[in-house]
Parts: structure tokens; C-alpha cells; sequence
């Protein structure tokens, strides 16, 4: 099994920054992308970031240059950078990751479990 442990989260103001990171412990292979989704009450996750291990990207269509997502492959973690955030980004935020536990096995996705994004005044 892959654990998630996420971290960051917080009360920010609008315009305000924050950086969340993510831990991935446990039986582990080899992970193939790392990443965030977002869920506000009411609506269904959707994705914020995603990065494989070769670097490449995806963003959310709402991100808009104001995200920026990184990652440690040495030490199996995730970073999100975010800047100019909006009320409507209140959201629990969750580390994703897409690994194998062993050379055989199947590429499984695991989650962490949440971290609370407040951006208000």
C-alpha cells in the first residue's frame, strides 16, 4: 500500500498565496504521476495539477498561470504552489498519486485524505 500524508493547507486571503505539499510513504516501486484535485461542498473533484515522472504537466483549465506544480522524484513528494487565490477555490484539496508496489503489479491510484483551502477575508 501507498500512504499520502498532505500538509499546507490553511486560511488564506484573497490574492493570497499558499504552498501545499504531499508525502508519499510506504510499499513502493515506482510512481508514475503525482498530483492534486480539489473538491468543494456540492461539487465533484476535479483536477488541479498533475505532474508525471518525466516533468510533464497537466493544469486544471481554471489555473491560468497562477499554479505551479513540482516534484521531488529522490524523495517521492509533491509541491503545489498557489498564488492569487480566489474565494471560490475554497476547497479540500487532495494528493493523488498513480504508483506500483511491486515490479509485476498494476499502476494503482491512491489518495490522501484532504487538506482544507480557505481563501476569505
Amino acid at each position: 500500500q501507498v500512504q499520502l500524508v498532505e500538509s499546507g493547507g490553511g486560511l488564506v486571503q484573497p490574492g493570497g498565496s499558499l504552498r501545499l505539499s504531499c508525502a508519499a510513504s510506504g510499499r513502493i516501486f515506482g510512481i508514475y504521476a503525482m498530483g492534486w484535485y480539489r473538491q468543494a461542498p456540492g461539487n465533484q473533484r476535479e483536477l488541479v495539477a498533475i505532474i508525471t515522472s518525466g516533468s510533464s504537466t497537466n493544469y486544471g483549465e481554471f489555473v491560468k498561470g497562477r499554479l505551479t506544480i513540482s516534484r521531488d522524484n529522490t524523495k517521492n513528494t509533491v509541491d503545489l504552489q498557489m498564488n492569487s487565490l480566489k474565494p471560490e477555490e475554497t476547497a479540500v484539496y487532495y494528493c493523488n498519486t498513480v504508483s506500483k508496489t511491486d515490479r509485476y503489479g498494476t499502476w494503482d491510484t491512491y489518495w490522501g485524505q484532504g487538506t482544507q483551502v480557505t481563501v476569505s477575508s
